[in-house]
């Protein structure tokens, strides 16, 4: 890395960092360090779903479909990305929440990259909420 070059394999580095490949959180010194955008390569189980609403997003976001089937809730809709391509773009202060409908692989890229978001134990929740709740939460990778 100290060529300012960073080769690896999404699937593997994602594991490291709960999926995340680019953003503040990664070492300065590595390629991968962004304070501008996060990049995120999500690996997700048939019924995995985001734990809580993020409320309050103060980023951009595109989420784009590899494989599966994948379904974004948002306030008053929802968007079922079924289509290898298929993508949805929100931006600040868009609440929302996600629910993998079939095993899927989606490509997550939000801009800027803030610190400070967490969310103890993403996603696999047991029971699906379709609507916000009062604590405020997104979806970050740790520190």
């Amino acid at each position: 890395m100290s060529d300012g070059v960073y080769v690896g394999n999404a699937g593997r580095d994602a594991a490291l960092d709960r999926g995340w490949l680019l953003g503040h959180f990664k070492d300065a010194g590595d390629p991968r360090h962004s304070e501008a955008v996060e990049i995120k390569w999500g690996v997700h189980p048939r019924g995995d779903e985001r734990s809580q609403w993020v409320q309050g997003e103060e980023r951009t976001a595109l989420l784009v479909l590899v494989s599966g089937r994948f379904r974004v809730e948002l306030p008053g809709r929802s968007v079922v990305l079924e289509e290898q391509g298929d993508y949805v773009v929100w931006g600040r202060g868009v609440d929302h929440s996600w629910f993998a409908e079939e095993e899927s692989v989606v490509l997550t890229v939000r801009w800027p990259s803030v610190p400070g978001y967490a969310v103890a134990d993403e996603g696999q929740a047991a029971a699906r909420s379709r609507a916000p709740t009062t604590a405020s939460a997104a979806a970050p990778p740790p520190p």
